[in-house]
């Protein structure tokens, strides 16, 4: 029972929907721009499904202090890509709580049944983006009986640095990838490991990825450093983002 885990740290755990509490459905079509030559929905586009069912799940809560949500980090687990055409439903809710910041849960469905599992986490800052901000008032009211008692944690897990002798490869950013905000939109970011996953085949099954966001990034050149299943993005000389890979 979800009841049952009060006060435990989630810390990007996958756990299941509640039975009785708030899950919000966005539905999206995997269209000409979504997928990839053999078809497959691209990693950009599935985050992109989930970055827009969150923002449509707060616009229908009404909740509204002024603040903004910025995504610190998001945990992907690919059990299949939905393909060209496919309309999908994501399934979403809070799963835990903390001061500042609020942890997500989600689910993208196709035909077939769930298709990608997603956790992540955001925090909540002042209008301007500088500084954290308490979660808006009614937040408990509208989101706490999904959330369960369950904690999040606002920390990074992945390596800040990538290690010394790491080779790297050039990236850059197009003025294109700026959204509302004047940075690079988190969705983009992914386009790093489609680099890597283009080709003919198919990406393995069970595709496990997550991404850490430090610091944001502007149009302009960058660089990739590779280390095993880690990649670190560097822009301006600061890591802007990590990305960790397991299959």
């Amino acid at each position: 029972m979800a009841g049952d885990r009060a006060g435990v740290v989630t810390d990007g755990e996958m756990v299941d929907p509640p039975a009785d509490a708030r899950v919000f459905r966005h539905h999206a079509l995997a269209g000409l721009a979504d997928v990839a030559p053999s078809g497959r929905a691209r990693l950009d586009a599935v985050a992109r499904w989930l970055q827009d069912a969150a923002l449509a799940d707060v616009v229908d809560s009404g909740l509204d202090a002024g603040g903004v949500w910025v995504l610190r980090r998001l945990r992907l687990r690919v059990e299949r890509f939905p393909r060209f055409g496919d309309r999908v439903e994501v399934c979403t809710f809070c799963s835990a709580t903390g001061p500042l910041v609020a942890e997500r849960r989600s689910t993208v469905l196709d035909d077939g049944g769930a298709a990608v599992q997603a956790v992540a986490l955001w925090v909540h800052l002042d209008p301007d983006g500088a500084h954290p901000r308490p979660l808006p008032e009614g937040f408990d009211a509208v989101y706490g009986a999904a959330a369960a008692g369950r904690r999040a944690r606002a920390r990074l897990r992945h390596p800040a640095a990538p290690p010394a002798g790491a080779p790297v490869r050039p990236w850059r950013f197009r003025a294109a990838d700026l959204d509302l905000a004047g940075h690079v939109n988190n969705a983009v970011y992914w386009e790093v490991l489609e680099e890597e996953l283009a080709g003919p085949g198919e990406p393995p099954a069970g595709l496990d990825v997550e991404i850490e966001h430090r610091a944001a990034a502007d149009a302009g050149e960058a660089v990739v450093a590779e280390d095993g299943g880690m990649r670190w993005i560097c822009a301006n000389g600061d890591v802007v983002a990590t990305l960790r890979r397991s299959d």
